[in-house]
């Protein structure tokens, strides 16, 4: 993978992330602060605890943290797949939000 082919699958991601988030306030009424500063999201939930999305430009992957730990994505040509063999990037962060918030949320692509 390139580094422009890096930047635009990564960048969709956080574009849904953020879309996610949006649709789940609106359609039921989560209230999770989303913030976006270039290649990082912050996630708040009303418990104030957090989610951290992160792009890690040269290794060309995703990093997330959350209240169970770091996770680290790499793309392999279909989705983001956790270097550990935890799992997809998007079933883990509706798992890791829906422990945090207390709610059952889902993100998606």
């Amino acid at each position: 993978m390139t580094d422009l082919e890096f930047q635009a699958q990564a960048d969709a991601v956080l574009k849904a992330v953020e879309r996610c988030c949006d649709t789940l306030n609106d359609d039921a009424d989560t209230d999770i602060d989303n913030q976006r500063s270039g290649g990082m999201i912050t996630l708040t939930f009303p418990n104030r605890s957090q989610i951290i999305i992160n792009l890690q430009k040269p290794l060309h992957e995703i990093w997330l943290a959350a209240k169970s730990g770091g996770y680290h994505y790499k793309f392999d040509s279909k989705q983001w797949m956790d270097t550990k063999g935890g799992g997809e990037f998007f079933a883990n962060l509706s798992t890791f939000a829906s422990e945090q918030s207390g709610l059952s949320l889902r993100f998606e692509v």
